[in-house]
């Protein structure tokens, strides 16, 4: 990928930098013209404990009221402080000035405080009104109460008030925080039912609840229904940008990225012009599912229309370009990022730390890593983990556990995954007694071991001939109320094939079903490879056979375990019968395959009556014969 730069004139500079809104600019200025500084809004009212402390006039309380409730520059202390005056002053305000300070204290996200605030205004027999109910309504609900808003809700309804729509709004937020997404989407029918009408910002919360939730299909309709207003929440609402850009983000995130793209040109052709989130979510559908093109075009498509790209469209950028082992192209973007004047963030480094060990270029990572604290960025434990694999893959084990240490040391927690990667890389040396010494070591950081940190344990265990340890691990797991899971049986039962423990691996095959458990083409693969390496060729046949009954159809590693089992005693019409049947499947033969032919047609000269019965296999869109 090449990223388009051209040369800027410093009078085209000069116009762009006294402009007070930018024009629609190229890619080149972009990267040329990071952004001004913002001029300082006007210093708040500064209003410490002492000064509050002497007796507050009506006009300094409106003063500060004014400046620093209605502009959100309050204090938790402030707020402490001023409620306290308020309270205690000789003729009490009115319930505005109470309004207007709780709404900024829950403005600053200290929702707990207003509500204690509210509880106080109680006790002291102050009136609130239909304001300070809706304050408090969200305050519960951001506070996951949700039950106590509507507990509020029923208290407005008995004073006579008619809720209105941020009334609604707080509840089905509240609801949807919950995971009570039928109860929301019913709350707002019922609000449309009491003749309130919905409004954009009311739309915009179930849609994000639903979509966070995985309903994404869900909110497409309703957006749809409300768009058009044929649905039940009443008139038309025109979706604004938020609204556009939740469903394009979760529609990308589950692949829908179509979908997503139809929405997207909907919303420009009504008028609404995309943001960097919009944009952004797009550009990440697009890498996810290998549509690098459109993602280049679209990031072009955005600069060029004036909309700048943020730390996170990069990542997304850099991260496709590392995972398709493009890493220099991804620097060059790196680079490109910071001439614009966007700082690179953790994820920035840990994108590329994971691009240059892909590549196998664990030096570079090395030095990349030990760069991120000289530049101000934190490591964390993912950093950690990408050099920690990166080592273990290239053997490079006593480095990878002295980076573990070193991660200890430098107060970043080691995670399951940081041991399932050293652990691996442990049982691949055949350091078996260090690889439980390590397991051992995840209780001390309080590490509660996953299912498959078991499998990689029962795996390393069979592969390093412990297959008795392997067998005592399980049968401790299972006298420990744990439920092991299918990779853990297919773990197992190889180990025992392999040791030549058939009829205990054939046992072990037939618990799955009362375990629940259903076995795959792996597990059917294992056992018939087992079956075949025991001379047992008819029940591998079989089960052959009995796989396809139960759905589990064979895939080209089944096909050539079997045929080489067939092979190597001399049936060779069974050789040629899954040939045929491979064929029939549009199956293309590999290097076993053909290995597998090959041995066919060399047993003696009696076996070339077999070479005119062999099918011809397609290959990318011709056919070759084997």
């Amino acid at each position: 990928m090449t990223f388009r730069t051209s040369p800027c004139s410093s009078s085209t500079a000069s116009v762009m930098a006294s402009s007070k809104i930018p024009p629609r600019c190229k890619l080149s200025s972009l990267f040329q013209h990071p952004h001004r500084p913002i001029s300082p809004a006007p210093a708040p009212i500064s209003l410490s404990k002492d000064s509050v402390s002497n007796t507050m006039d009506a006009g300094q309380l409106h003063n500060f009221l004014k400046s620093n409730c209605k502009s959100g520059h309050i204090k938790r202390g402030e707020a402490f402080n001023v409620f306290d005056q308020m309270i205690s002053m000789h003729l009490t305000p009115p319930i505005s000035s109470f309004n207007m300070l709780l709404g900024a204290v829950a403005k600053i996200k200290c929702y707990s405080d207003v509500i204690s605030f509210h509880k106080r205004m109680s006790l002291i027999g102050l009136a609130t009104d239909f304001i300070t109910l809706n304050i408090l309504i969200n305050c519960y609900c951001n506070l996951h109460k949700v039950d106590f808003g509507l507990a509020v809700l029923g208290e407005m309804l008995r004073r006579g008030y008619n809720p209105n729509a941020v009334t609604f709004t707080s509840l089905i937020r509240g609801l949807c925080l919950g995971n009570r997404i039928i109860e929301a989407t019913g709350l707002l029918r019922k609000m449309v039912w009491m003749g309130c009408q919905p409004n954009v910002v009311t739309y915009g919360t179930l849609l994000n609840g639903l979509c966070t939730t995985g309903n994404t299909m869900v909110a497409v309709k309703m957006h749809d229904e409300m768009l058009n207003g044929n649905g039940s929440f009443g008139a038309a609402i025109k979706p604004n940008l938020v609204c556009y850009s939740t469903i394009i983000d979760s529609l990308c995130k589950y692949g829908l990225i179509d979908k997503g793209k139809e929405l997207f040109s909907e919303m420009k052709e009504r008028g609404i012009s995309p943001d960097v989130v919009a944009y952004s979510s797009i550009i990440h559908g697009m890498c996810h599912t290998g549509r690098w093109e459109e993602a280049k075009a679209l990031f072009y498509e955005m600069v060029d229309g004036g909309v700048r790209p943020n730390v996170v469209t990069f990542n997304v950028l850099m991260d496709a370009l590392c995972k398709a082992e493009q890493t220099d192209k991804a620097y060059e973007l790196f680079e490109l990022m910071v001439q614009r004047g966007e700082r690179p963030d953790t994820f920035t480094y840990n994108t590329l730390l994971d691009g240059l060990c892909l590549e196998g270029r664990i030096d570079d990572a090395r030095d990349l890593f030990v760069s991120m604290e000289s530049k101000g960025i934190e490591t964390d434990a993912v950093s950690y983990n990408v050099l920690i694999r990166c080592y273990c893959e290239s053997g490079r084990i006593a480095e990878a556990k002295k980076l573990c240490s070193e991660m200890i040391c430098n107060k970043i927690t080691p995670t399951v995954i940081t041991y399932n990667t050293l652990l691996t890389g442990l049982f691949l040396k055949g350091k078996v007694t260090d690889a439980w010494k390590l397991f051992g070591e995840m209780k001390v950081h309080d590490l509660t071991p996953k299912s498959c940190t078991y499998n990689i344990l029962l795996d390393g265990l069979c592969k390093n001939d412990r297959l008795s340890e392997a067998m005592e691990l399980f049968h401790s797991l299972e006298n420990h109320d744990f439920q092991p899971t299918l990779p853990i049986f297919n773990c197992l039962i190889d180990g025992l094939c392999k040791s030549g423990k058939i009829e205990i691996a054939r046992e072990l095959f037939n618990r799955l079903s009362h375990e629940g458990l259903e076995p795959n083409v792996i597990t059917y693969t294992i056992m018939i490879h087992g079956l075949c390496k025991d001379g047992q060729l008819e029940k591998a046949n079989s089960l052959f056979l009995e796989m396809e009954e139960k759905g589990c159809a064979p895939n080209l590693v089944t096909f050539n375990v079997l045929m080489r089992g067939f092979c190597q005693n001399n049936e060779m019409q069974k050789v040629v019968e899954l040939l045929q049947e491979m064929a029939e499947r549009k199956f293309s033969p590999d290097e076993s395959t053909i290995g597998i032919v090959i041995d066919l047609l060399s047993k003696d000269e009696k076996c070339h009556k077999y070479l005119k019965l062999l099918p011809t296999f397609p290959s990318q869109g011709q056919t070759k014969r084997i």
